[in-house]
């Protein structure tokens, strides 16, 4: 059965930076495309980064573009977030997601798979 866990959320400074780490077990991470999510207290979930099955298609909510990196290591079965300059905004408990359709999105309903997610605060 295909597991994915989420881990590399925490407490940090606004403008910090954390790297958030998604393993996935059960099946390959190669056959699958992977999203980000996040979702803050009171609000809907949101898509803030997408990566193609192939790794040659990345999509960005513009709430994260030119802060957030998505990456795959399909060797490691892992997937990460980079996440740069932080802001307040940016608080919520994060998932990440997989389906096997091969291509990128930021829409929740297209996803098959969930982390239970990991929480980020930003804080001073």
């Amino acid at each position: 059965q295909l597991q994915l866990v989420e881990s590399g959320g925490g407490l940090v400074q606004p403008g910090g930076s954390l790297r958030l780490s998604c393993a996935q077990s059960g099946r390959p991470l190669v056959y699958y495309a992977i999203g980000w999510f996040r979702q803050a207290p009171g609000s809907d979930r949101e898509g803030i980064a997408s990566i193609s099955t192939s790794g040659d298609t990345i999509i960005q909510a513009d709430s994260v573009r030119g802060r957030f990196t998505i990456s795959r290591d399909n060797t490691q079965n892992t997937a990460y977030l980079q996440m740069n300059n932080l802001e307040p905004g940016d608080t919520g408990v994060y998932y990440c997601a997989v389906h096997d359709r091969r291509d990128a999105s930021l829409q929740y309903y297209e996803y098959d798979y969930w982390g239970r997610g990991t929480q980020v605060t930003v804080s001073s």
